[in-house]
């Protein structure tokens, strides 16, 4: 995550939004002395490109599709400096300005020599070595460290981005397919025209989607749902099946997830530990009933299922076993209002991301979202493939049957939740991974009074709720639950969004601005909305169906 620095880095010279602290610029020192490298041009340039991890744009620079790099990818053409990335001066060629200064230099623990053959993980050999000792030519070496034409790509200088907007594109052409009232939609994983899609009751079914430009309709049979669970569904206007996801092996273990609220008053099992405890300075017995609702009455669960058995092979099956295979997680709510709940699995790890709002209706009184005691205004990345025994639950204090990820960033903090992986936020109602660019995490954030966000959640992130509705600064009218200082969460801004003051102006009602979600469009149907983000408002759900349809509920 960037921090603010007012005091340039010592050896590093990076100052502002930067991704270094004053020990790891220090390290960077040593590892630079290392090199040894006694040619003061070539050194000059090698202390740029390993001091580009600094740069407030360095998750661009060092990881691309096939993973993190030990150096930033390098420009090596005009050609290669992307549309959004200012051009300045001469100094577009690195790669080949790079090669030709260093190319017969010596330097001891390179960092562009190849990884040892036979180590585990990034190991390097110690020797010293010259880059004409590995690369035949600069075209060679430019292919293996430059980039594609998506990657931003250093230039002997921090990233500057254009501040020039896109324009938008004149209209997005949609076709209507199917009418209902359907809150989810998720291509099925084995990759053929069906599709699951489901209503809030409780109610999912198998559909199969019309080929592109055949004028056919999104066939469903109503009268055969896939499973049917609405007898312990929680269904209002905020409440009831929020979530779906398959599990990345489905189509050989049949394993699905759902994410839903339930009424402990109505329903059997619905029960979990309130939101609203000691730990996060809260007392339920003192929260008021909202609109008749006791605190904690109301809960948000993941369960799972399984289609296994219902079929020859879990990919033919047209139905799933009614009962839940697992409670995964069960939260009691502490009002009616922002409690998100779609759940994902994360393309590149495997694991299940949880979206939880704050749980409130206005201001997020107990500060839930900052606090990170609490689970509430985060994402959370949970493990459900290794299932612990009620000890481990019972020691870590987990709130159902799941692990936690190693690497989550607050595993091992004290007095901190280890299933967060992102905070501060107020209603994370629908996010996605970007198709060609898993690391690239989109949620859209329904703001209350100002503003409606889109953010790109990385991990430790905080997206600054509420000290922030987008970048607007939040005063909230009452804070029973206690604050956190605004200085010391070092927000992350939204990528893009809209004030509803711009909806009053071009719309006529700020009730029609609430963001549902976005999508990174990487079809080439529409050439104009390639690579573009479409972020739906309210009344329209997009959902990327293939990576040439895109379908809106």
């Amino acid at each position: 995550q960037p921090i603010k620095q007012d005091i340039p880095l010592k050896f590093c010279s990076y100052n502002g939004t930067i991704c270094c602290n004053s020990t790891q610029d220090l390290e960077l020192q040593k590892q630079f002395e290392a090199l040894n490298v006694s040619d003061p041009a070539c050194a000059a340039l090698l202390k740029l490109t390993m001091c580009a991890i600094c740069d407030q744009f360095s998750a661009q620079l060092f990881e691309i599709d096939s993973g993190p790099r030990k150096v930033p990818v390098l420009c090596n053409t005009t050609d290669l400096v992307k549309p959004h990335q200012s051009k300045v001066g001469d100094s577009i060629d690195f790669c080949t300005k790079l090669w030709d200064t260093c190319g017969h230099i010596s330097i001891l623990s390179s960092p562009f020599a190849p990884p040892m053959q036979g180590s585990v993980g990034m190991q390097y050999s110690s020797l010293p070595s010259k880059l004409t000792d590995q690369w035949r030519s600069r075209k060679d070496f430019c292919e293996e460290f430059g980039g594609s034409e998506d990657d931003v790509c250093f230039k002997d200088e921090p990233v500057s981005l254009s501040q020039e907007k896109a324009s938008p594109p004149a209209g997005l052409c949609l076709e209507k397919i199917a009418n209902g009232a359907y809150i989810n939609l998720v291509p099925h994983p084995d990759g053929s025209n069906c599709a699951f899609v489901s209503n809030q009751q409780g109610k999912i079914w198998l559909a199969t989607t019309p080929d592109e430009g055949s004028n056919g309709i999104l066939w469903i049979n109503e009268s055969e749902p896939f499973l049917d669970i609405a007898d312990e569904v929680l269904f209002d206007t905020e409440f009831g099946l929020m979530g779906m996801s398959f599990h990345p092996n489905f189509v050989r273990n049949g394993r699905f997830f759902l994410s839903f609220n339930c009424d402990k008053m109505k329903h059997p099992g619905c029960s979990g530990r309130c939101s609203c405890n000691t730990d996060v300075n809260c007392d339920p017995s003192k929260l008021p009933a909202d609109s008749g609702v006791q605190p904690c009455q109301y809960h948000s669960v993941v369960a799972e299922f399984t289609a296994n058995g219902t079929a020859s092979e879990p990919s033919l099956a047209t139905s799933a076993n009614p009962s839940e295979v697992r409670r995964i997680f069960t939260m009691g709510l502490p009002y009616r209002g922002g409690h998100a709940g779609q759940i994902l699995f994360g393309p590149a790890d495997g694991f299940l991301y949880l979206m939880m709002g704050d749980g409130s209706n206005r201001d997020d009184p107990y500060n839930f979202a900052q606090n990170k005691k609490s689970l509430l205004g985060k994402i959370l990345r949970l493990d459900i493939d290794t299932i612990p025994n009620a000890m481990e639950i019972s020691e870590k204090g987990l709130w159902g049957n799941y692990s936690i990820p190693s690497d989550n960033p607050f595993v091992d903090v004290k007095d901190v939740k280890p299933e967060i992986w992102a905070l501060g936020f107020r209603n994370p109602w629908r996010c996605s991974f970007d198709s060609e660019r898993p690391s690239y995490f989109l949620c859209g954030d329904c703001g209350q009074d100002q503003y409606e966000e889109v953010d790109i959640v990385i991990k430790r992130g905080n997206y600054g709720w509420r000290f922030y509705e987008g970048s607007i600064p939040f005063q909230p009218t009452k804070s029973p639950g206690g604050t956190t200082s605004a200085t010391s969460i070092n927000p992350i801004f939204p990528v893009m969004g809209y004030s509803h003051s711009d909806i009053d102006k071009n719309v006529g009602s700020a009730a029609s601005a609430s963001i549902t979600g976005g999508y990174f469009y990487r079809s080439m149907t529409d050439p104009c909305m390639h690579k573009r983000s479409v972020c739906p408002v309210q009344q329209i759900q997009v959902y990327m169906y293939t990576r040439h349809t895109v379908i809106c509920l």
